[in-house]
């Protein structure tokens, strides 16, 4: 980040602390709302929150500081509305609040697995655990948590649903929170999250507190608790440190016992109908069919994952195994009996040069074709590169030399191709595998002895 840069964003972050001492001292001298105080400053400080959040410097995951910022924006556009509509007469639509403030808890807690992560690239199950995390630990929760606290807030089911919702959130990014702390390196960044994590939620609970015993009065001097914890969730952005891998193991449990809470819920339902409200069990259902597509995901990435490694040890070419598998086949060989084979064809260069690579190219893959067909179960051939092959055979000494003369055989009689029919031989250096080591090189130096002196097939020497 420029210097010049650099310091426009201290100043954006010093001024968000200035409006939150300057907001906390008018509060306490003049105690009644005002338009100017409770609308325009305090969800001034949390837009400069969102904005410190955004602009994080980049050593940071540039994913983290979007949801982070996306989230405290979220949170803070909920915020102006509830303001506005506290003060004017022109109400704007009161369900945007909800929508907002519902929106900040899947975002800051993607954004702080994120953040608090060494992961760099976005994976489709780690978007499916968050949601699942977010909407099944606390859809279950509210749901068993609505019956009891009907009888001590005032309002319609769904608005009390909402009430006990934001809170039981704030305790599952507190849980997340405390996990990383744990479980990787302390850093000043996993400290600093944490702490205002817990600021929000201790902030939440208590306006539930005072909601449901004596009453909750807006503009009182706990709600600059909120923008002070989302100052400094910003601001942990802005310090490295207690950045690791925060295991894939921990989101994954977290994600199974909200499918199994939420299968519960969906259970007490079936059997009595009428105990939770319909929209109650909509976050269960939810993330019943989120975990059905985090389940069809992950197979599929399964497969590919399958698919990329067998890839990775097979030559495009020929079909055959690649020089890293059969290297790895080598060390297993050194510990076991059997016979290694290193294999070059003779006069390929000439047949090559003269007709062509794609008739080269043809070739190799007949050979490739011969030579498999005359291996016994259990061996293994793989194309080095070039005209070079490898083979590995299992067992007693008499079972390599057999199929090394079948191999030498194989070509014994011209190959077809395209262009029309043509000759070639191969040099062929055996090994046995006796504990001496060395057995890559040992039969390489016997395939090219084969080759100098044109015995085909050359036992290597201890």
């Amino acid at each position: 980040m420029a210097i010049g840069t650099g310091r426009r964003y201290l100043t954006l972050r010093l001024l968000a602390v200035g409006l939150l001492l300057l907001h906390l001292g008018i509060r306490l001298i003049f105690p009644q709302p005002t338009i100017f105080s409770d609308l325009i400053l305090f969800n001034a400080i949390a837009l400069c929150a969102a904005l410190s959040a955004y602009y994080a410097p980049l050593f940071n995951d540039r994913l983290a500081t979007i949801t982070i910022g996306l989230a405290l924006g979220c949170w803070t556009f909920g915020s102006c509305i509830s303001s506005w509509n506290s003060f004017m007469t022109f109400q704007i639509w009161p369900r945007g609040t909800d929508i907002a403030y519902a929106l900040f808890y899947p975002l800051i807690l993607f954004g702080m697995i994120r953040a608090l992560s060494a992961k760099r690239r976005v994976r489709a199950l780690e978007l499916l655990d968050v949601l699942i995390i977010a909407l099944g630990v606390s859809g279950v929760i509210a749901s068993l948590l609505l019956a009891p606290a009907m009888v001590a807030f005032t309002g319609t089911p769904f608005t009390v649903f909402l009430s006990i919702l934001y809170p039981i959130g704030d305790c599952v990014l507190l849980a997340i929170a405390v996990v990383a702390l744990i479980f990787q390196r302390r850093g000043l960044r996993s400290i600093i999250m944490l702490f205002g994590i817990a600021i929000f939620a201790a902030t939440d609970l208590y306006f539930l507190w005072k909601s449901a015993t004596t009453g909750y009065g807006f503009a009182s001097l706990i709600d600059d608790g909120w923008v002070l914890s989302l100052l400094i969730i910003a601001e942990s952005l802005w310090h490295k440190g207690g950045e690791g891998e925060l295991s894939d193991r921990v989101t994954g449990v977290a994600a199974t016992l909200a499918l199994v809470a939420s299968a519960t819920i969906l259970g007490i339902a079936a059997v009595r109908p009428h105990y939770f409200p319909t929209f109650a069990l909509v976050p269960a259902l939810i993330t019943i069919m989120l975990a059905f597509l985090r389940m069809s995901v992950a197979l599929r990435e399964a497969r590919l994952a399958h698919s990329d490694r067998e890839l990775a040890r097979i030559d495009e070419l020929t079909g055959l195994a690649n020089r890293r598998r059969f290297l790895a086949e080598v060390e297993i060989l050194e510990r076991k009996e059997g016979t290694l084979l290193i294999l070059d064809l003779d006069g390929f260069k000439q047949i090559n040069d003269s007709m062509g690579h794609d008739v080269g190219d043809q070739l190799l893959r007949q050979i490739s074709l011969r030579f498999s067909r005359s291996l016994s179960h259990g061996a293994l051939i793989a194309r080095l590169g070039g005209d070079e092959f490898g083979v590995i055979i299992y067992g007693d000494e008499s079972h390599g030399v057999e199929v090394a003369q079948a191999l030498l055989a194989s070509v014994s009689y011209p190959i077809t191709l395209a262009s029309g029919s043509t000759a070639i031989g191969v040099s062929i250096g055996r090994v046995r595998s006796d504990g001496k080591g060395d057995l890559l090189k040992r039969a390489d130096r016997a395939m090219y002895e084969a080759k100098r002196s044109s015995a085909g097939i050359v036992l290597a020497r201890d």
